[in-house]
């Protein structure tokens, strides 16, 4: 063999080809980074309150979202919603609702009116096979006293003085029917109190004999935390789920605390 062959050879063995471009992986990426950006920055710490949240996508992105924000009146206004399906397609019909609900909740409406208007307008092009279930709550922070509409999510749970229970008030998830009314309902809430919304992710989660952690140990769980604060409560709970399923996630998974704080000593 000619000596600039042999070169040639040492050449190529030594200069290794870069890795195939993954389009898939690049524009899941791309994705979940848009996604990521439209979720809040972190906490919010208020005078009186204090609110919290942890968002698990099963997938690069996923199909759960959530926003709080303050109205021009300065009530807090936040949600939390869960779309059918996992995954890229699932990722891609949140960003419509997200952007439907986001046309919508600054106006300062009721809880109830805003998610009517949310379906109605999801109605006006419905996606087949899709829909969104739904929660947004509207808290005064001077009077302490929050509104809420549910539409298809599991019951929020109110955590009070070591006690705690499911406020069962439901709904038809959003994007299904046309004209659906739901029920709105008020809660005084107190220093201390505490109010945990999730998808259901987190109730669901099971164990390799497809058993679930369940949403009554939920409530025994937020009834037993309920000194903490929202950040260590959202810690207790996705650590036992997580230790229920031996670590294997099923579904996304969005929960959210809004924790009134104490009252001064």
């Amino acid at each position: 063999m000619a000596s600039s062959e042999v070169v040639k050879l040492e050449v190529a063995s030594a200069v290794k080809a870069p890795p195939e471009f993954d389009q898939q992986s690049f524009e899941n990426e791309e994705a979940r980074a848009v996604q990521q950006a439209l979720l809040p920055a972190g906490p919010l710490i208020a005078p009186t309150f204090e609110i919290a949240f942890r968002n698990q996508a099963i997938a690069e992105v996923g199909g759960d979202f959530l926003d709080y924000f303050y109205l021009a009146d300065g009530r807090l206004g936040f949600y939390l919603a869960d779309v059918v399906g996992k995954g890229l397609s699932a990722a891609m019909y949140a960003t419509l609702a997200m952007g439907t609900i986001r046309a919508i909740h600054k106006s300062g409406q009721p809880p109830g009116d805003v998610l009517e208007l949310f379906n109605r307008r999801l109605m006006v092009r419905p996606v087949p096979r899709r829909f969104c279930a739904i929660q947004y709550a509207v808290l005064n922070p001077a009077t302490l006293q929050m509104d809420c509409c549910n539409a298809g999510l599991p019951y929020p749970i109110h955590i009070s003085e070591g006690r705690s229970h499911a406020l069962e008030v439901g709904g038809i998830p959003s994007g299904i029917f046309d004209a659906i009314q739901y029920e709105q309902y008020s809660l005084q809430l107190a220093p201390g109190d505490a109010v945990l919304f999730a998808t259901d992710g987190v109730h669901e989660s099971a164990d390799s004999d497809f058993n679930e952690f369940g949403f009554e140990r939920l409530v025994e769980l937020c009834g037993a935390s309920s000194h903490d604060s929202a950040e260590v409560l959202l810690d207790r709970v996705l650590a036992a789920a997580k230790d229920h399923s031996g670590g294997r996630q099923q579904d996304d998974v969005t929960v959210v605390v809004l924790k009134v704080l104490p009252a001064a000593k």
